[in-house]
């Protein structure tokens, strides 16, 4: 038609501007570049850009559970809670190598031939792997000093039982003090003596 105006470029893109004339209102509608149809933005080159975090992909959320679980057995490890530490380390390892070493969900029925070997793990995210790579790796390397810690509370444990059991049965200040004879003349007897 050509007595209709056409409308200028900025208001093109402004979502708040009234339509042009004779033509009807319509429901509002996200923007056709903001990743309709499941894809993320695209960068300039048309590449697919980072996607979002997804909670129903199990190599996703296997990687966040490490980062999550090793973070927390650190500070249980570091706070003298040693068991929960193991526990939480254990699990973040068990997580994080699961996350990296994971393979997505087969979509082949019974009967079909097999589809060519695709990658696996986080490779199969593409771009959107690094952060989910670098969470699972955070993980690996928070619960292995969590259990590094657990293990070294474990051990101190044992080596000086006999200063354990002394300081846990004492009734008085004063017979707890007296356990410090247990403890040799090192750094550890320092860190572990009975202060007055």
């Amino acid at each position: 038609m050509p007595d209709r105006r056409q409308p200028d470029s900025p208001t093109d893109d402004n979502p708040f501007a009234a339509p042009p004339e004779g033509r009807p209102d319509q429901p509002w509608q996200p923007r056709g570049g903001g990743g309709r149809n499941g894809d993320g933005p695209k960068d300039s080159d048309g590449q697919r850009g980072p996607a979002r975090w997804d909670p129903t992909d199990p190599i996703q959320r296997r990687a966040r559970y490490a980062l999550l679980a090793g973070m927390w057995g650190f500070f249980f490890a570091i706070f003298q809670i040693p068991s929960v530490g193991l526990l939480l380390g254990a699990l973040a390892i068990y997580w994080g190598i699961s996350a990296l070493r994971g393979k997505p969900a087969p979509a082949t029925a019974e009967g079909a031939p097999a589809a060519p070997a695709a990658p696996s793990g986080l490779d199969a995210l593409g771009p959107a792997a690094r952060p989910q790579r670098t969470a699972a790796v955070s993980g690996l390397v928070t619960a292995s000093l969590a259990i590094l810690l657990a293990f070294g509370s474990y051990a101190l444990q044992l080596s000086y039982k006999d200063f354990y059991v002394c300081r846990d049965d004492a009734l008085t200040k004063s017979a707890e003090l007296q356990c410090n004879t247990l403890l040799p003349d090192n750094l550890v007897g320092d860190v572990l003596k009975v202060r007055q």
